[in-house]
């Protein structure tokens, strides 16, 4: 079975899986408490039944909850996320904006996590038993025990207010209208707080996972066989232990990249970083249903791609993984 067939297989199931998600998106945020014309009323400084009921009509809310849903499917299936009341913009137009921040920071993090994670769990694994093993697996825990905001309160505390080694919040310098390699360099400046802050929770993850992986694969046959052959330490660790333990790091940090969006709303809040997390946080407060279903769908969309990109990497790392498996 050939690439193709497996790409064109996932991406209907992806697609499948995006409606389901959808719907169900739509219903979840119908069901909270709250009426966004309600909140625009009250910034108006007016809340009579007749502006509510003018609001209501404006943007549909007063529409049968059916028509409303097929209102909102529809205009998926055309790329239209609908219309955001509070910021007098498409829902589209709003997300787009905030994406490539949340795509930057995300995907530094994502790198980080993964090139430590294999790294800490690969030192652990050869160091099993002594005292280097239990400091990084002391670490391990403590990261993944230790909740996101406090180590992104502290974090800022440390090393931003105290230390003055890089910036507190913000995306980039303001007013500093620095453009191109000063302007990303800039950029970059103040990306390394949010990604390492974001990233550390699922270095401990992947750190244990290599570390346990690479223990049980250095005991199998093929191992014992190549260091019966002479292979030095180094080259029977790199090329059958790790080759082969990594499979499983990937495996997880595939199915885990989509809680990063997750974990970027909370970071990108902390540290007022401009992406669809501090976006999809706003329009919560602000009752902005319609905003809210587009982050949704866009986040939902991300995990499936994110999903999609692991079995290929995985079917790359392992060339015995038939396509269609």
């Amino acid at each position: 079975m050939n690439l193709l067939h497996f790409l064109s297989g996932r991406l209907v199931k992806g697609v499948l899986v995006l409606f389901a998600i959808a719907v169900l998106n739509f219903f979840l945020i119908r069901a909270a408490p709250g009426d966004p014309a309600q909140v625009l009323a009250g910034e108006a400084g007016a809340a009579d039944a007749q502006l509510l009921e003018q609001l209501r009509q404006r943007f549909g809310l007063n529409e049968p909850i059916t028509t409303q849903l097929w209102i909102y499917i529809k205009g998926y299936m055309t790329f239209d996320l609908g219309f955001s009341y509070r910021q007098q913009q498409p829902v589209l137009s709003l997300v787009l904006d905030r994406l490539p921040a949340t795509l930057l920071l995300t995907g530094a993090a994502f790198v980080v996590s993964l090139a430590l994670g294999i790294v800490m769990g690969a030192l652990a694994a050869r160091r099993a038993g002594r005292w280097s093993d239990s400091l990084i697996t002391t670490l391990s825990l403590v990261f993944y025990a230790t909740p996101l905001f406090w180590i992104a309160l502290m974090s800022q505390i440390v090393f931003s207010l105290k230390l003055g080694l890089v910036p507190n919040v913000g995306y980039e310098t303001i007013g500093a209208n620095n453009t191109g390699l000063a302007r990303a360099l800039d950029i970059g400046h103040h990306l390394i707080l949010p990604a390492l802050t974001l990233g550390l929770f699922f270095t401990a993850l992947y750190a244990r996972m290599m570390r346990a992986s690479m223990l049980e694969v250095a005991g199998a046959d093929f191992v014992k066989t190549a260091r019966a052959k002479g292979l030095s330490p180094g080259i029977v660790s790199r090329r059958h232990v790790a080759r082969n333990a990594i499979l499983p790091v990937v495996t997880l940090a595939g199915l885990q990249a989509g809680q990063l969006v997750g974990g970027a709303v909370l970071t990108e809040t902390v540290f007022a970083w401009p992406g669809i997390g501090r976006l999809m946080f706003d329009a919560l407060v602000q009752r902005d249903y319609s905003v809210l279903l587009g982050v949704f769908f866009m986040s939902s969309a991300m995990v499936v791609g994110f999903n999609i990109l692991t079995d290929l990497v995985y079917r790359i790392a392992d060339p015995r993984i038939e396509a269609g498996a």
